[in-house]
């Protein structure tokens, strides 16, 4: 096995990056199994200790996992290889991409003049027009604003956080399911991840309680508009969590509520509950438009100086024109009234949606945000059965880790009349999958 994937080295080092190399040039792909330890110290003339080593660091930069008897094997979104999605084929309606219909954003309007810059804005990274705008963003639900602060993205801003927070094999509580770019972000910076189920509230209190005990460091969560189950905090849910995560106080909480203004449905935010530890990000992606990579962080004293400390020290700060351009659109009424038209069109397609499958006996879920998670027995047979009536939806293995089997349909550009043929097609492809595998 080691020379059909030419695996190599005499030292820790240099098999960790043999294997590397195989990984990032595709002779190992996600799932392909290493050599047990021994075999491949046996072939390389090398202890197993040696080899041991190597699969230990390869883990913790999130290369490969270990599955117990299943031995080593390339994960599946392996942090030399961004995990892409697959190419939508043509002809097909896309529900799978998790976006925002373009009909509701906003042109971007950047500054007409931009003048150059003498030396750097490090002194000043935030323009203090934005960051006005920023603490009555997060003023409006009720969020602390004493500490905000600006990140490239909400990606960009969670991993500056657990990075200046914790250490290689610390763990990190996250969804289960869970948005797939976190699912890929947290091994590859060398954290573990203890998985936390999620209802339709959210995350389970004793799911989460357990992971706490069992020593989690950090927990990612979102608020509302969940990805991808679309859940949503109610307070009882939000105080019982927040009476959980006071039994651990030191643990840092993490709030990625990158639907704000568009999940629609109220916030009731484990930042608003006197945590001693938190931060919570808020992205403009999902109703300003991707290309804007802009994103607002409210949080603790302790939490703003590392995140800040960090980026100081590599990015430095967010563009002005950036700033500028976010502001911009933050203020004008014509675009606040364009997301607020955006947020009722969601929760109509996705209600429909949700609606329509019902009526065929389908259950799914899908109360804020933009997508609808549905329960099903045989995830490749659901998609390839839709992909011949001309939907392309989203497998949920991406999402999971450990919760059951599903589909993610991402419902923003999806039509009433649309919905109830997609239910319908829905309902045939279940049948047919029951007459094929008996369930």
């Amino acid at each position: 096995m080691a020379a059909q994937y030419s695996i190599e080295g005499t030292t820790a080092k240099g098999i960790a990056a043999s294997v590397e190399r195989a990984v990032s040039e595709g002779g190992l792909g996600p799932g392909d199994a290493l050599p047990p330890v021994r075999r491949l110290a046996d072939e390389l003339g090398v202890s197993p200790g040696t080899v041991a080593t190597a699969y230990k660091e390869l883990r913790q930069r999130g290369l490969v996992v270990t599955r117990g008897r299943g031995g080593t094997v390339v994960a599946e979104a392996p942090s030399v290889a961004s995990r892409r999605p697959p190419r939508v084929p043509a002809g097909l309606v896309d529900l799978a991409g998790g976006h925002p219909d373009p009909a509701f954003l906003p042109e971007l309007r950047p500054p007409a003049l931009v003048r150059p810059v003498y030396g750097s804005h490090r002194a000043a990274p935030r323009l203090g027009a934005l960051e006005e705008l920023t603490r009555a963003w997060f003023e409006r639900d009720g969020v602390p604003s004493e500490h905000v602060t600006f990140a490239h993205g909400a990606l960009d801003c969670v991993a500056r956080l657990l990075s200046t927070e914790l250490r290689p094999g610390d763990a990190v509580a996250v969804e289960d399911p869970g948005f797939h770019h976190l699912l890929d972000l947290v091994p590859a910076l060398g954290l573990r991840m203890v998985p936390v189920a999620v209802d339709g509230e959210g995350l389970v209190p004793e799911a989460l309680r357990a992971a706490l005990r069992a020593g989690v460091r950090a927990v990612v969560c979102s608020p509302r508009g969940q990805c991808p189950t679309g859940a949503w905090f109610t307070r009882a849910r939000r105080d019982d969590l927040v009476a959980v995560l006071g039994e651990f106080p030191s643990v840092l909480v993490v709030e990625d509520d990158h639907n704000a203004d568009i999940a629609g449905v109220p916030a009731h935010t484990l930042a608003a509950g006197g945590l001693e530890r938190w931060a919570q990000v808020r992205t403009v992606s999902k109703h300003l438009g991707i290309d804007l990579r802009w994103a607002g962080l409210a949080c603790d004293a302790v939490t703003l100086a590392r995140h800040d400390g960090r980026m100081l020290m590599t990015s430095g700060w967010v563009s002005h024109v950036l700033q500028e351009t976010a502001a911009g659109l933050l203020r004008d009424p014509s675009v606040a009234a364009l997301v607020a038209a955006g947020a009722a069109a969601y929760t109509a397609r996705r209600t429909a949606l949700v609606d329509g499958l019902a009526r065929h006996g389908i259950d799914a879920v899908g109360s804020s945000g933009l997508n609808v998670w549905v329960p099903v027995r045989d995830e490749s047979a659901v998609v390839n059965g839709l992909r011949t009536r001309g939907w392309w939806v989203a497998a949920g293995a991406r999402f999971r880790i450990a919760s059951p089997t599903a589909v993610r349909i991402t419902t923003a550009a999806l039509g009433a009349e649309a919905a109830g043929r997609l239910a319908a097609d829905f309902a045939e492809v279940l049948g047919e999958s029951q007459a094929t595998y008996g369930g």
